[in-house]
């Protein structure tokens, strides 16, 4: 065996490790919170809040991982998010644009902002962290300002109906109790296209004489997944079926794990993080990169924005405050390197759930906002010195 490919092999490991070892304690701290809240957790409404009230992070932290992926974060998001969540609320309610229109302005103001802050990193050359800082405290002003430090709301429900609707119900009575059939079958099918999905990537792989895990491994990851998942969907089935917001982050995930494995912009975001220098010198140019990595930033900052205000059918001056460190945590606790180059948007949704499950559980069991970022931040602390850990021990 050539030194290269057990080189390979021990990243290939130390990469599952990772994912492996937030999965096991995404596990872990659920059935915590399970005995804490004395099945609370587990309950078929607080499975549907644990989805819709977490989605925002969710959002966030798919477009944060590229972020990080290039060594660098955005401090922004929470006050974009506030800012096209009033946006919204003010053309919806002041102007009465209809709501699709808004959604779609919503998402171009997005863009812009995010081209903004990419001018000013990939152009002017100004650093990440000073740019989302500076426009942290930008736009969380000027949502002060077109609010007029005031509430906005209610919404109506075509727009709600984003944050807090339901895909098509067909319910029926088993046994005295009613279960939507849709949410089940959806589980059922996604189950199968993981299989699938897992399959066609590792005989890919395998084509392209790459390193893969072991069989045994990809099993039980797929187990896991699987079994989550179906829990997931069984308990929405107990309750209203599927949110229309989980269909909204199932189809990011899968676009942005195309993105990130499978194009060539994606595997350009991963060579910038890994080392831009050699990344320019084989032609990449990373001033592209880092401009539509922040552009892409905006989007889903703007998408996270619409949600929120149509899950709480208004917008608020306080709309977003802290999610920048929900988002980068999620990303950091998910397996992704302080360093950059290295990250999945697997390993950040279960950054994400981890973070929302740790929201949610705390809050069952009634412990205060501030006893909550206290785990938090330990959480976030252990993990990255966890990655930092296995960095060194590997080197």
């Amino acid at each position: 065996m050539s030194n290269e490919t057990t080189m390979n092999q021990k990243k290939l490991a130390m990469a599952n490790l990772k994912q492996y070892g937030m999965m096991i304690a995404l596990f872990v701290i659920y059935v915590i919170f399970l005995i804490l809240s004395d099945g609370k957790n587990a309950a078929p409404m607080n499975i549907n809040n644990l989805v819709m009230q977490n989605s925002y992070v969710v959002i966030l932290s798919i477009g944060m991982l590229l972020c990080c992926l290039t060594a660098n974060v955005d401090l922004a998001v929470g006050s974009i998010v506030a800012f096209c969540g009033a946006a919204a609320a003010i053309m919806v309610l002041d102007y009465h644009i209809a709501v699709p229109v808004t959604f779609a302005i919503v998402l171009l103001i997005g863009i812009l902002v995010g081209m903004w802050q990419g001018f000013f990193i990939a152009v002017l050359k100004v650093p990440p962290f000073i740019v989302t800082l500076a426009n942290m405290l930008v736009f969380r002003g000027l949502t002060m300002v077109i609010l007029n430090g005031q509430t906005k709301g209610p919404l109506p429900q075509d727009f709600t109906q984003v944050g807090a609707g339901y895909l098509p119900q067909i319910f029926m009575q088993v046994g005295g109790t009613k279960i939507e059939i849709l949410a089940l079958i959806g589980g059922l099918l996604a189950s199968v296209v993981l299989v699938l999905l897992e399959i066609r990537s590792r005989r890919n792989k395998l084509k392209h004489n790459f390193v893969v895990a072991p069989m045994w491994q990809v099993v039980a990851k797929l187990v896991v997944i699987i079994g989550v998942l179906n829990f997931i969907t069984a308990k929405l089935a107990l309750y209203m079926g599927l949110p229309l917001v989980l269909l909204i982050m199932l189809a990011l995930i899968i676009i942005y794990s195309f993105i990130t494995n499978d194009t060539v912009a994606g595997r350009q975001v991963y060579a910038v993080g890994g080392n831009v220098n050699a990344a320019r010198l084989s032609g990449i140019n990373t001033d592209k990169v880092m401009f539509w990595v922040y552009t892409n930033m905006g989007l889903l900052a703007a998408l996270a924005g619409i949600v929120l205000a149509a899950r709480n059918a208004s917008a608020t001056p306080k709309a977003g405050d802290t999610f920048e460190l929900d988002a980068i945590a999620a990303c950091y606790i998910g397996g992704a390197a302080v360093q950059g180059g290295s990250g999945t948007i697997t390993g950040a949704v279960i950054g994400a759930l981890v973070m929302g499950i740790l929201n949610n559980g705390m809050s069952l069991i009634g412990w205060s906002v501030d006893i909550q970022r206290v785990v938090k931040g330990l959480v976030l602390l252990a993990a990255v010195t966890f990655d930092l850990y296995n960095k060194r021990k590997s080197a």
